[in-house]
Protein backbone atom coordinates (compact mmCIF):
# COMPACT_ATOMS: atom_id res chain seq x y z
CA UNK A 1 0.00 0.00 0.00
CA UNK A 2 1.04 3.43 -1.21
CA UNK A 3 1.29 6.01 1.59
CA UNK A 4 0.70 9.47 1.60
CA UNK A 5 3.70 12.37 3.00
CA UNK A 6 3.64 15.90 3.77
CA UNK A 7 6.69 17.54 2.63
CA UNK A 8 7.55 20.34 4.80
CA UNK A 9 10.42 23.22 4.40
CA UNK A 10 12.09 23.95 7.67
CA UNK A 11 12.78 27.66 7.67
CA UNK A 12 9.82 29.63 7.99
CA UNK A 13 7.71 26.63 7.63
CA UNK A 14 8.43 24.88 10.75
CA UNK A 15 10.33 27.65 12.65
CA UNK A 16 10.96 31.21 12.69
CA UNK A 17 13.12 32.77 10.04
CA UNK A 18 15.83 35.44 10.23
CA UNK A 19 14.30 38.17 8.34
CA UNK A 20 16.79 40.76 7.13
CA UNK A 21 15.51 43.39 4.69
CA UNK A 22 12.25 41.21 3.84
CA UNK A 23 14.54 37.95 3.19
CA UNK A 24 14.15 34.79 5.32
CA UNK A 25 17.81 33.25 6.57
CA UNK A 26 18.03 30.12 8.17
CA UNK A 27 19.26 30.14 12.23
CA UNK A 28 22.87 30.95 12.48
CA UNK A 29 23.13 28.76 15.36
CA UNK A 30 21.01 26.06 17.00
CA UNK A 31 20.41 29.17 19.83
CA UNK A 32 18.47 31.10 17.66
CA UNK A 33 16.04 28.12 17.06
CA UNK A 34 12.37 28.88 17.69
CA UNK A 35 10.44 26.49 16.48
CA UNK A 36 6.66 27.65 16.09
CA UNK A 37 3.96 26.24 18.40
CA UNK A 38 1.50 23.87 18.23
CA UNK A 39 3.16 22.35 15.49
CA UNK A 40 4.25 18.87 17.34
CA UNK A 41 0.94 17.85 18.33
CA UNK A 42 -0.84 18.92 15.04
CA UNK A 43 2.01 16.53 12.81
CA UNK A 44 1.61 13.70 15.28
CA UNK A 45 -2.12 13.33 14.32
CA UNK A 46 -1.24 13.96 10.79
CA UNK A 47 1.55 11.00 11.31
CA UNK A 48 -1.41 8.80 13.03
CA UNK A 49 -3.62 9.55 10.61
CA UNK A 50 -0.89 7.54 7.81
CA UNK A 51 0.97 10.47 6.24
CA UNK A 52 4.87 9.91 6.25
CA UNK A 53 6.80 13.79 7.67
CA UNK A 54 9.37 15.20 5.28
CA UNK A 55 11.01 17.92 5.85
CA UNK A 56 12.98 18.94 2.86
CA UNK A 57 15.03 21.83 2.98
CA UNK A 58 17.81 23.85 1.11
CA UNK A 59 20.64 25.09 3.53
CA UNK A 60 23.11 26.92 0.50
CA UNK A 61 25.27 28.49 3.09
CA UNK A 62 27.05 24.90 3.79
CA UNK A 63 28.16 25.47 -0.16
CA UNK A 64 29.36 29.19 0.11
CA UNK A 65 31.16 28.44 3.44
CA UNK A 66 28.92 31.12 5.96
CA UNK A 67 27.62 27.94 7.60
CA UNK A 68 29.06 24.76 8.79
CA UNK A 69 27.30 21.33 7.88
CA UNK A 70 27.48 20.62 11.82
CA UNK A 71 25.58 23.24 12.23
CA UNK A 72 22.24 22.68 10.07
CA UNK A 73 22.81 19.25 11.36
CA UNK A 74 22.90 20.45 14.64
CA UNK A 75 19.36 22.53 14.14
CA UNK A 76 17.74 19.40 12.12
CA UNK A 77 18.29 17.62 15.32
CA UNK A 78 17.02 20.36 17.86
CA UNK A 79 13.76 19.94 15.59
CA UNK A 80 13.49 16.54 15.62
CA UNK A 81 13.65 16.32 19.62
CA UNK A 82 11.03 18.83 19.49
CA UNK A 83 9.16 17.61 16.94
CA UNK A 84 9.61 13.36 16.83
CA UNK A 85 7.12 12.51 14.16
CA UNK A 86 9.10 13.40 11.69
CA UNK A 87 10.36 10.50 9.32
CA UNK A 88 13.27 12.42 7.84
CA UNK A 89 15.13 15.60 6.88
CA UNK A 90 15.98 15.43 3.51
CA UNK A 91 19.39 18.14 2.95
CA UNK A 92 20.18 19.95 -0.41
CA UNK A 93 23.59 21.32 0.63
CA UNK A 94 24.25 22.81 -2.76
CA UNK A 95 24.30 26.34 -4.13
CA UNK A 96 22.35 27.75 -7.22
CA UNK A 97 25.40 27.16 -10.07
CA UNK A 98 25.84 23.71 -8.90
CA UNK A 99 23.41 21.96 -10.95
CA UNK A 100 22.54 18.89 -8.65
CA UNK A 101 18.91 17.70 -8.85
CA UNK A 102 17.77 18.11 -5.30
CA UNK A 103 17.88 21.91 -4.85
CA UNK A 104 14.39 23.43 -4.82
CA UNK A 105 12.79 24.31 -7.03
CA UNK A 106 13.64 21.42 -8.63
CA UNK A 107 11.91 18.00 -7.19
CA UNK A 108 14.77 15.83 -6.51
CA UNK A 109 14.25 15.60 -2.15
CA UNK A 110 10.32 14.66 -2.69
CA UNK A 111 11.19 12.31 -5.49
CA UNK A 112 13.96 10.47 -3.43
CA UNK A 113 12.04 10.41 -0.30
CA UNK A 114 8.62 9.23 -1.80
CA UNK A 115 10.58 6.23 -3.71
CA UNK A 116 12.06 5.63 -0.40
CA UNK A 117 8.62 5.56 1.58
CA UNK A 118 6.96 4.26 -1.36
CA UNK A 119 4.84 7.60 -1.58
CA UNK A 120 1.96 8.56 -3.98
CA UNK A 121 2.31 12.01 -5.12
CA UNK A 122 -0.53 12.80 -6.35
CA UNK A 123 -2.40 12.40 -2.79
CA UNK A 124 0.58 14.11 -0.98
CA UNK A 125 1.74 17.89 0.46
CA UNK A 126 4.04 20.01 -0.15
CA UNK A 127 4.18 23.51 2.80
CA UNK A 128 6.34 26.17 1.73
CA UNK A 129 6.77 29.37 2.23
CA UNK A 130 8.67 30.35 -0.54
CA UNK A 131 8.35 29.95 -4.31
CA UNK A 132 11.11 27.24 -5.04
CA UNK A 133 9.22 25.18 -1.91
CA UNK A 134 5.88 25.23 -4.13
CA UNK A 135 7.00 24.73 -7.24
CA UNK A 136 9.34 21.64 -6.34
CA UNK A 137 6.00 20.34 -5.43
CA UNK A 138 4.17 21.30 -8.09
CA UNK A 139 7.23 19.97 -10.18
CA UNK A 140 7.14 16.33 -8.30
CA UNK A 141 3.12 16.27 -8.45
CA UNK A 142 1.70 16.78 -5.42
CA UNK A 143 -0.48 19.34 -3.37
CA UNK A 144 0.80 22.51 -2.40
CA UNK A 145 0.26 24.64 0.13
CA UNK A 146 1.83 27.88 0.42
CA UNK A 147 2.48 30.13 3.45
CA UNK A 148 2.42 33.75 3.02
CA UNK A 149 5.33 35.39 5.39
CA UNK A 150 4.88 38.46 3.29
CA UNK A 151 8.70 38.54 1.92
CA UNK A 152 10.34 40.45 -0.25
CA UNK A 153 10.96 38.33 -3.26
CA UNK A 154 8.58 37.18 -6.28
CA UNK A 155 5.74 34.60 -4.56
CA UNK A 156 5.01 31.40 -6.76
CA UNK A 157 2.14 31.87 -9.31
CA UNK A 158 0.55 28.51 -8.58
CA UNK A 159 -0.52 26.88 -5.51
CA UNK A 160 -3.00 24.88 -4.37
CA UNK A 161 -3.89 26.79 -1.31
CA UNK A 162 -2.36 30.21 0.12
CA UNK A 163 -2.32 30.50 3.97
CA UNK A 164 -0.62 32.50 6.65
CA UNK A 165 0.43 30.20 9.15
CA UNK A 166 1.99 26.40 8.83
CA UNK A 167 -0.73 25.89 12.08
CA UNK A 168 -3.54 26.60 9.16
CA UNK A 169 -1.94 24.42 6.59
CA UNK A 170 -1.88 21.53 8.50
CA UNK A 171 -5.87 22.21 9.76
CA UNK A 172 -6.47 22.56 5.89
CA UNK A 173 -4.76 18.82 5.55
CA UNK A 174 -6.51 17.74 8.40
CA UNK A 175 -10.07 18.85 6.98
CA UNK A 176 -9.50 17.41 3.62
CA UNK A 177 -9.01 13.77 5.52
CA UNK A 178 -12.19 14.64 7.44
CA UNK A 179 -13.92 15.59 4.22
CA UNK A 180 -12.72 12.14 2.32
CA UNK A 181 -13.56 9.89 4.93
CA UNK A 182 -17.25 11.27 4.99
Amino acid sequence: MTSRAIFLDRDGVLNRPIVRDGKPYPPPQVENLEIYDGLRDQLQRLKDRGFVLIVVTNQPDVARGTTPRETVEEINEAIARHIPAIDRFMVCFHDNGDGCDCRKPRPGMLLRSAEEFDVDLGRSYMIGDRRGDVEAGIAAGSRTIFIDRAYRETAPERYDYKVGSTQEALTIIESEMDHEKS
